[in-house]
């Protein structure tokens, strides 16, 4: 029987190269080629599977092996509902009780980042706003201090990048856009704005799912 440092492990490994697309939405592979994919024994491997399955990250399928989550339109409005649920409600539990000093250290990084942006886009640059992206969401979920919810939040996460037209990375030409996004987010939260918080993330949210179905 596997540790439960090798299954979490082997789950982490798995929704890494998931998401490098070594493995693609939809695909049949057995129990043995995740052993070869993640580098982790049967026995974490086939520990992992239940979670996986609970998680709606792949599914058994009756002599053929697991099938990865397939995308598709029902995938696309349920994930980003979800989204919408959750982070509605943490962004203004956030805008309620965040402490001032976080507000403005990531209100002064999203402003640094947006100026060097305007200038041009480099790919160091990129990769710092893909970071402080992902980073704002899961800051916000997670001081609401709720871990199933984050864990919730998390595996979401994951099914949005898969989404994004086989693409888990920020766009060059959407980084302006996207910091400004945040920033109507962020204005709020200054102004300790909750009603206005809620509509900007809202906002924020429902234009991720336009970019990610090509609207």
């Amino acid at each position: 029987m596997a540790d439960s440092r090798q299954r979490d492990h082997a789950y982490s490994s798995f929704t890494e190269r998931l998401l490098a697309r070594d493995i693609e939405p939809g695909q049949i592979v057995s129990q043995r080629e995740l052993v070869d994919l993640t580098g982790m024994p049967l026995g974490a491997i086939r520990e992992m599977i239940p979670r996986l399955e609970a998680d709606g990250l792949i599914k058994t399928v009756p002599k053929r092996g697991l099938q990865i989550l397939t995308i598709d339109l029902e995938l696309v409005r349920n994930a980003f509902q979800l989204r919408r649920i959750i982070e509605g409600e943490a962004v203004a539990v956030f805008c309620d009780s965040a402490p001032e000093s976080d507000i403005s250290r990531i209100a002064a990084e999203h402003r640094e980042t947006r100026a060097r942006a305007a200038l041009g886009v480099t790919p160091d640059l990129l990769a710092q706003a893909q970071r402080m992206d992902w980073a704002f969401h899961d800051h916000v979920v997670d001081a609401m201090g709720n871990r199933i919810i984050s864990d919730i939040h998390r595996v979401n996460a994951i099914k949005i990048r898969l989404i994004r037209n086989s693409d888990t990375r920020m766009l060059p030409e959407l980084a302006v856009s996207v910091l400004d996004e945040h920033l109507s987010v962020i204005d709020a939260l200054v102004a300790r704005d909750t009603n206005r918080a809620v509509a900007a993330m809202h906002a924020h949210i429902d234009s991720a799912k336009r970019r990610a179905l090509g609207l």
